[in-house]
């Protein structure tokens, strides 16, 4: 299973790099990506990077949120700067066997291997 990390409280405007990881599991070969959900919405999908190496970002996270995985460590990342109380939810780390795309990336039915979730919540 998937374990997500680095969640917690920050003020607007501060930072936070989420972690997902799992013993054994190759992210190498497949898509990730991030998925948030807030107190009595639906769960969105964040951000993705594509197994041919594409990233995809929610409009409402571009150019504040970097999606990135180390091989090493077999460890994915979202780096969050610039943090507004609007982003504060639970997120979710997720693994796709498909190749995603624009249409695709923030479809949750697409991923089959999902983390727990880490929550994050930024104060105004």
């Amino acid at each position: 299973q998937l374990q997500a990390s680095g969640g917690g409280l920050v003020q607007a405007g501060g930072s936070l790099r989420l972690s997902c990881s799992a013993s054994g599991f190759n992210f190498g070969d497949k898509s990730i990506g991030w998925f948030r959900q807030a107190p009595g919405k639906e769960r969105e999908g964040v951000s993705c990077l594509s197994s041919d190496g594409t990233t995809y970002y929610a409009d409402s996270v571009r150019g504040r949120f970097t999606i990135s995985y180390d091989s090493a460590r077999h460890t994915m990342y979202l780096q969050m700067n610039t943090l507004k109380p609007a982003d504060t939810a639970v997120y979710y780390c997720a693994a796709s066997f498909w190749r995603l795309g624009t249409d695709t990336y923030y479809n949750s039915n697409y991923y089959s291997y999902w983390g727990l979730g880490t929550q994050v919540t930024v104060s105004s």
